[in-house]
């Protein structure tokens, strides 16, 4: 079903979409059964805006987001990134970063941001110079040279931001990335992540299954079904930026939430 926006806008003119997802479908083969994932998926996202995807366990959220990573191939339909299609992952078009932040034991953190900048060949002088301006981004200035078993949870995911974002891509795909961290680390992780976002101009598809965390971040959340998953719907987050948590009590704040809920619940 084609997603309808909160406000009916019109579709981006096509030089202003990073990511444009038409009639997507997958079915994964278990032995001698076809189970279908995803049907009829369409996106399209305008560049440098903060899209949130929510929806049931199951319904096929991160499937999506690796086939966006160029990490799993669909079945059917069309799925284009900056115009192109990305049938293989590339770097210098689309980041990630996972739930766990699966940082190397063995490197420091400056190593960690680092580590793909060096299998691309960059030299250790540029690798370094961009590795320490992430650092800086992500609130970690000082704490190059600590190791992972060094740094609190939180800590490792603006480590993971930083790996993310080292390649300059113009993409960051994340895929419930605060999910493992209290709800303390979580809300600042969120509003770091704003910020951080609001700096780089990045566009960003994050994956959640908070529907507070949701609304918080959001310029526009699709709302997916149980499997197989569609877009049950499209919702412009029109609260004012930069956000703060105070908006979390009012009213507007609320009804976003609950429409959200509502599809969710009622599609089950």
């Amino acid at each position: 079903m084609a997603a309808v926006s909160m406000n009916g806008s019109a579709r981006a003119p096509a030089s202003d979409i990073a990511l444009e997802v038409r009639g997507l479908s997958h079915v994964y083969e278990a032995g001698d059964r076809a189970v279908p994932a995803l049907q009829d998926i369409d996106m399209s996202v305008r560049a440098g805006r903060f899209i949130v995807i929510v929806g049931p366990s199951g319904c096929g959220k991160t499937s999506l987001l690796m086939m966006m990573a160029g990490l799993r191939a669909h079945s059917a339909g069309t799925l284009l990134c900056q115009g192109r299609p990305i049938p293989t992952p590339d770097p210098t078009r689309v980041g990630v970063v996972f739930q766990e932040a699966s940082l190397f034991p063995w490197l420091t953190t400056l190593d960690n941001i680092e580590f793909p900048l060096s299998l691309r060949g960059v030299p250790a002088e540029e690798r370094r110079r961009r590795a320490e301006a992430m650092l800086s981004l992500v609130g970690l200035k000082g704490f190059g040279a600590r190791y992972p078993h060094e740094l609190s949870g939180g800590m490792k995911q603006r480590v993971s931001i930083a790996r993310g974002l080292v390649q300059d891509p113009p993409v960051l795909l994340m895929d419930e990335p605060f999910a493992a961290l209290d709800e303390q680390t979580r809300m600042t992780m969120g509003h770091e992540l704003l910020r951080i976002w609001s700096t780089t101009s990045k566009t960003v598809v994050f994956i959640t299954h908070s529907l507070t965390e949701a609304v918080y971040l959001a310029d526009e959340v699709y709302v997916m079904s149980p499997r197989p998953g569609r877009i049950i719907d499209h919702i412009e987050i029109t609260l004012p930026r930069p956000r703060t948590y105070e908006m979390m009590a009012t009213d507007v704040f609320g009804r976003l939430r609950e429409r959200i809920w509502q599809q969710i619940r009622h599609a089950q």
